[in-house]
Protein backbone atom coordinates (compact mmCIF):
# COMPACT_ATOMS: atom_id res chain seq x y z
CA UNK A 1 0.00 0.00 0.00
CA UNK A 2 1.23 3.78 0.81
CA UNK A 3 3.61 5.01 3.14
CA UNK A 4 3.24 7.79 5.23
CA UNK A 5 5.50 10.01 2.78
CA UNK A 6 3.63 9.27 -0.38
CA UNK A 7 1.56 12.11 -1.33
CA UNK A 8 -2.08 11.99 -1.44
CA UNK A 9 -4.22 11.04 -4.16
CA UNK A 10 -5.75 14.15 -6.58
CA UNK A 11 -8.76 14.00 -8.81
CA UNK A 12 -7.62 16.55 -11.97
CA UNK A 13 -9.90 17.54 -14.66
CA UNK A 14 -7.73 16.91 -18.68
CA UNK A 15 -7.25 20.13 -19.67
CA UNK A 16 -5.00 19.28 -22.42
CA UNK A 17 -3.75 16.46 -24.86
CA UNK A 18 -1.48 15.55 -22.63
CA UNK A 19 -3.50 14.69 -19.89
CA UNK A 20 -5.94 12.62 -22.62
CA UNK A 21 -2.89 10.91 -23.42
CA UNK A 22 -2.12 9.88 -19.75
CA UNK A 23 -5.69 9.01 -19.58
CA UNK A 24 -5.14 6.60 -22.20
CA UNK A 25 -2.25 5.23 -21.36
CA UNK A 26 -3.63 4.45 -18.08
CA UNK A 27 -6.61 2.42 -20.09
CA UNK A 28 -4.60 0.81 -22.53
CA UNK A 29 -2.76 -1.10 -19.43
CA UNK A 30 -6.22 -2.00 -17.51
CA UNK A 31 -8.68 -2.66 -20.42
CA UNK A 32 -6.49 -3.67 -23.59
CA UNK A 33 -3.29 -5.51 -21.48
CA UNK A 34 -5.03 -6.81 -18.06
CA UNK A 35 -8.44 -7.45 -19.28
CA UNK A 36 -7.69 -8.15 -23.17
CA UNK A 37 -10.42 -5.71 -24.38
CA UNK A 38 -9.93 -4.98 -28.20
CA UNK A 39 -8.33 -1.61 -28.58
CA UNK A 40 -10.70 -0.48 -31.62
CA UNK A 41 -13.55 -0.53 -29.22
CA UNK A 42 -12.06 0.64 -26.02
CA UNK A 43 -11.54 3.84 -27.61
CA UNK A 44 -14.56 5.64 -29.28
CA UNK A 45 -15.56 8.52 -30.40
CA UNK A 46 -16.76 10.09 -26.90
CA UNK A 47 -13.51 10.24 -25.96
CA UNK A 48 -13.09 14.02 -27.82
CA UNK A 49 -16.27 15.34 -26.06
CA UNK A 50 -16.50 13.59 -22.78
CA UNK A 51 -15.20 14.89 -19.37
CA UNK A 52 -12.11 13.31 -18.50
CA UNK A 53 -10.56 13.35 -14.79
CA UNK A 54 -7.20 11.52 -13.70
CA UNK A 55 -6.02 10.40 -10.67
CA UNK A 56 -2.57 12.13 -9.67
CA UNK A 57 -0.01 10.48 -6.91
CA UNK A 58 2.84 12.30 -6.70
CA UNK A 59 2.79 13.80 -9.90
CA UNK A 60 2.00 10.80 -12.01
CA UNK A 61 -1.26 9.71 -13.22
CA UNK A 62 -2.86 6.27 -11.62
CA UNK A 63 -6.73 6.76 -12.75
CA UNK A 64 -9.12 7.83 -14.82
CA UNK A 65 -12.80 8.05 -15.70
CA UNK A 66 -14.69 10.00 -17.74
CA UNK A 67 -18.07 12.00 -17.99
CA UNK A 68 -20.24 11.48 -21.09
CA UNK A 69 -23.73 13.56 -21.64
CA UNK A 70 -26.72 11.73 -23.19
CA UNK A 71 -28.96 12.85 -26.12
CA UNK A 72 -31.94 10.71 -24.44
CA UNK A 73 -32.57 9.18 -21.06
CA UNK A 74 -32.40 5.91 -20.14
CA UNK A 75 -35.93 3.83 -21.27
CA UNK A 76 -38.46 4.87 -18.23
CA UNK A 77 -36.50 7.91 -17.09
CA UNK A 78 -36.82 11.43 -17.63
CA UNK A 79 -34.33 14.62 -17.68
CA UNK A 80 -30.79 14.75 -18.79
CA UNK A 81 -28.48 11.85 -18.08
CA UNK A 82 -25.23 11.39 -18.03
CA UNK A 83 -22.86 7.57 -18.15
CA UNK A 84 -20.04 6.85 -16.51
CA UNK A 85 -17.25 5.25 -18.14
CA UNK A 86 -13.61 3.63 -18.91
CA UNK A 87 -12.75 3.97 -14.90
CA UNK A 88 -9.47 2.45 -14.86
CA UNK A 89 -7.28 2.52 -11.95
CA UNK A 90 -3.74 0.76 -12.24
CA UNK A 91 -3.19 -2.17 -9.99
CA UNK A 92 -0.92 -0.81 -7.50
CA UNK A 93 -3.09 2.26 -6.80
CA UNK A 94 -6.75 -0.49 -6.43
CA UNK A 95 -8.44 -0.62 -2.98
CA UNK A 96 -6.80 3.10 -1.97
CA UNK A 97 -9.84 4.92 -2.45
CA UNK A 98 -8.79 5.88 -6.05
CA UNK A 99 -11.57 4.88 -7.76
CA UNK A 100 -14.06 6.25 -5.11
CA UNK A 101 -12.53 10.20 -5.90
CA UNK A 102 -13.10 9.35 -9.54
CA UNK A 103 -16.43 8.51 -9.17
CA UNK A 104 -17.12 11.40 -6.67
CA UNK A 105 -15.67 14.53 -9.13
CA UNK A 106 -17.66 12.52 -12.41
CA UNK A 107 -20.67 12.97 -10.11
CA UNK A 108 -19.64 16.58 -8.75
CA UNK A 109 -19.34 17.69 -12.40
CA UNK A 110 -22.56 15.81 -13.79
CA UNK A 111 -24.51 17.58 -10.94
CA UNK A 112 -22.52 21.42 -12.16
CA UNK A 113 -24.31 20.06 -15.12
CA UNK A 114 -28.02 19.85 -14.09
CA UNK A 115 -27.76 15.99 -14.58
CA UNK A 116 -31.14 13.80 -13.23
CA UNK A 117 -28.90 10.48 -13.16
CA UNK A 118 -25.89 8.76 -14.03
CA UNK A 119 -25.73 5.45 -16.23
CA UNK A 120 -22.79 3.09 -16.45
CA UNK A 121 -21.96 -0.62 -17.20
CA UNK A 122 -20.31 -2.78 -14.24
CA UNK A 123 -18.27 -5.61 -14.59
CA UNK A 124 -19.62 -8.00 -12.64
CA UNK A 125 -16.48 -7.66 -10.61
CA UNK A 126 -16.79 -4.14 -10.30
CA UNK A 127 -20.72 -4.39 -8.64
CA UNK A 128 -19.78 -4.23 -4.80
CA UNK A 129 -17.65 -1.09 -5.62
CA UNK A 130 -20.59 0.88 -7.45
CA UNK A 131 -22.93 -0.61 -5.16
CA UNK A 132 -21.37 0.70 -2.25
CA UNK A 133 -21.53 4.45 -3.88
CA UNK A 134 -25.35 4.26 -4.35
CA UNK A 135 -25.93 2.50 -8.03
CA UNK A 136 -28.27 0.38 -8.32
CA UNK A 137 -28.44 -2.98 -10.96
CA UNK A 138 -30.89 -2.80 -14.21
CA UNK A 139 -31.95 -5.41 -16.18
CA UNK A 140 -29.93 -8.64 -16.94
CA UNK A 141 -26.25 -9.88 -16.88
CA UNK A 142 -25.38 -8.92 -20.70
CA UNK A 143 -21.78 -9.50 -22.30
CA UNK A 144 -19.45 -6.52 -23.30
CA UNK A 145 -16.16 -6.84 -24.45
CA UNK A 146 -16.06 -10.20 -23.94
CA UNK A 147 -16.94 -10.06 -19.96
CA UNK A 148 -20.12 -9.51 -17.94
CA UNK A 149 -21.61 -6.59 -17.37
CA UNK A 150 -24.64 -5.22 -15.20
CA UNK A 151 -26.46 -1.25 -16.06
CA UNK A 152 -26.59 0.30 -12.77
CA UNK A 153 -28.41 4.10 -12.34
CA UNK A 154 -27.75 6.37 -9.78
CA UNK A 155 -30.28 9.46 -9.63
CA UNK A 156 -28.90 12.27 -8.55
CA UNK A 157 -30.26 15.26 -5.72
CA UNK A 158 -31.43 17.95 -6.67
Amino acid sequence: MFSGQEKEIRIVPVQDQGGLLQALAIREVVFIEEQHVPEGIERDAEDASAYHVLALQGGHAVGTGRLVMLSTPPQGEEGQWAQVGRMAVLQAYRKSGTGSKLLAELESEAKRNRVTGIILRATLSALDFYESCGYQPVGAVFEEAGMPHLEMHKKLGA
